[in-house]
């Protein structure tokens, strides 16, 4: 990414987390009922000029690119729509592979071609999962440009194959498992209606609607962060918070519960990458 264009993404940060501050202040402090209703009025506007768009580039970038001791690109890389075909392929994911007989979903996907294509070591495929100031990722660069290339399109999630029902089970154990120094689970905060952190509203992921509403908006541009996050961050952060230890990077614990979640939304219209606080 050159130059300028970070330096934009830098300007368009600053000046969305001081407008969101700014609106969050008021709103805390009038304690007006629907706070909530506004927010999300906020960031449809702010959407219009949503900075994930540059690392969506980025990313195509990056799939075309030819890398690795291979020297190849990602344009081969079979998403579970035929080898190279990108379009609607996330909005099918979790899914089963044959070619590796498990369930994968779209991190775990690209880190399998990254290293059977371009001929990165696991280490080298895994490296830096979640950028940072001055430290790009080139995984939420690829993963921004995936995830668009099924904005639009509705979730289609499988569990026809034993492996994704198994894989779903097992997510749905995860997403309410009690445990930690706190006794949570992920349904401690999202399997009642009305539960709020601060303006945050939690959503219910027991109702359909919010599952939907949910998941088809991630990943996103946080603009706390100035950075695109992928599913893999968001739930990483969840178990941080949860104080659990936190599962590795592209573990199949992750992609089980990220089966669950996609499958409770199955139907969504895709709306990805968003934009979130």
């Amino acid at each position: 990414m050159s130059r300028l264009a970070l330096k934009s993404v830098s300007c368009m940060s600053v000046c969305l987390m001081l407008t969101l501050s700014a609106l969050s202040s008021v709103q805390a402090q009038t304690a007006n009922p629907s706070s909530s209703d506004e927010i999300a009025k906020y960031r449809q506007m702010l959407a219009d000029g949503n900075p994930a768009e540059l690392w969506e580039m980025r990313g195509q970038e990056l799939w075309q690119k030819k890398l690795g001791p291979n020297q190849q690109s990602l344009e081969q890389c079979d998403l579970g729509k035929g080898p190279g075909v990108t379009k609607g392929a996330y909005a099918e994911l979790p899914r089963y592979f044959k070619d590796t007989n498990k369930v994968m979903d779209l991190e775990q996907r690209l880190m399998h071609c990254r290293i059977n294509l371009q001929g990165l070591t696991p280490e080298q495929a895994r490296k830096t999962p979640f950028g940072s100031a001055g430290n790009p990722s080139d995984i939420e660069a690829l993963v921004a440009f995936l995830t668009a290339e099924s904005r639009g399109m509705k979730l289609a999630i499988s569990t026809k194959h034993p492996a994704e029902k198994q894989a779903y089970e097992i997510g749905k154990k995860i997403f309410y498992y009690r445990a930690g120094s706190h006794d949570f689970s992920c349904a401690s905060c999202h399997s009642s209606d009305g539960q709020r952190i601060r303006l945050q509203d939690l959503p219910n992921l027991n109702n359909k609607t919010n599952a939907q509403a949910a998941y088809s908006t991630w990943p996103a541009y946080r603009v706390s962060q100035g950075e695109v996050r992928s599913m893999q961050h968001r739930l990483n952060d969840c178990f941080r918070q949860q104080r659990f230890p936190v599962p590795d990077y592209a573990s199949d614990t992750i992609t089980a519960l990220t089966m669950f979640l996609a499958k409770s939304a199955d139907g969504a219209v895709m709306n990805a990458p968003a934009l979130k606080r």
